[in-house]
């Protein structure tokens, strides 16, 4: 990959969400994230319940206001205040699929207008003809038929409406999708499914992924960076290999080592390493993101990159 030649499609840098719960106590959601996606690749963002993994997507697509932070999107300052023309390009260049595939559809449109909403929206067609020829293309790619059109979300499998949050996402043929947990809902086998069907679309439009999971496996299977999530810091990231094969963050180590193993002797041997924030002595808000090799950065003071990288 040559990513140092290339413009990234989505920056972001120093992106902080707070929300205030009362005069005295404000949540800190997401404090002093960076990353960069770049066109054609998935970028993997990881890390607990809680960690602020969905609080970057909704805020990279403005369905959160940044409190503080700069996210830059083709070159467009999205982090302020948008413009009709900017607002619009936002909303037809970049896309979610939602953790859940029953709440985000409305039950009492049919597919058709579920998948069209946003081709009505924009004006992207040149009669209902168009439309339909439109719709009925989209529901094929993701491995539905167009006679899927005129049912309702609830006459689906969970699968099979996921599948329709993605053709209503993919529809408007945008550049960066943001995959909000979208996997998480459904069976192990659906879940291949739904992530091949996503990595066969890529190749095809060379659409950009920021896939959100706590799946380590199959964020290492889909994605071709990793961000390291936690407390709303972003930790540790790089490509898929070095993250996996060569973990800095003590953080980080403790997720790789908590994934089962599918051999029962190794796994039966297989110790589970424990970290905890509170007595681990480490401070996020002092540490910064520090170059190990190639695209690995992780987050730390330098007497603590120094001990990790050394050990």
């Amino acid at each position: 990959m040559t990513e140092t030649k290339r413009e990234p499609l989505l920056k972001v840098e120093g992106l902080k969400q707070y929300f205030k719960v009362n005069k005295k106590f404000t949540v800190k959601a997401v404090d002093d994230v960076s990353f960069e996606i770049y066109p054609g690749e998935t970028y993997g963002l990881v890390g607990e319940s809680g960690s602020g993994k969905s609080t970057i997507g909704r805020s990279c697509i403005r369905l959160y206001k940044p409190t503080d932070g700069k996210i830059t999107f083709e070159g467009m300052d999205c982090s302020g205040k948008l413009s009709k023309a900017d607002e619009k390009k936002l909303r037809v260049d970049m896309q979610m699929i939602f953790q859940d595939p029953m709440e985000c559809l409305n039950p009492r449109k049919k597919v058709s207008d579920i998948i069209g909403q946003g081709l009505d929206i924009h004006h992207m067609y040149k009669s209902f003809d168009d439309r339909n020829d439109k719709i009925a293309e989209i529901l094929e790619k993701v491995g539905l038929t167009p006679e899927h059109a005129t049912r309702y979300p609830h006459q689906f499998s969970g699968g099979q409406r996921q599948r329709v949050g993605i053709a209503r996402a993919l529809v408007m043929n945008p550049k960066l999708i943001i995959a909000d947990e979208c996997i998480s809902a459904l069976d192990v086998s659906i879940q291949a499914q739904v992530v091949n069907l996503m990595k066969d679309i890529q190749q095809e439009t060379q659409t950009a992924y920021l896939f959100i999971a706590h799946d380590l496996s199959m964020v290492k299977y889909i994605s071709d960076r990793i961000g390291v999530l936690h407390l709303g810091h972003l930790v540790e990231t790089g490509t898929t290999e070095e993250i996996f094969e060569n973990p800095v963050h003590p953080y980080t180590k403790s997720l790789i080592s908590a994934i089962p193993q599918p051999n029962p002797c190794v796994e039966k041997n297989r110790t589970s390493l424990h970290y905890d924030y509170e007595t681990s002595g480490i401070d996020y808000n002092k540490g910064i993101l520090r170059k190990v090799e190639g695209t690995h950065f992780v987050r730390s003071t330098e007497e603590e990159f120094d001990s990790w990288v050394l050990h």
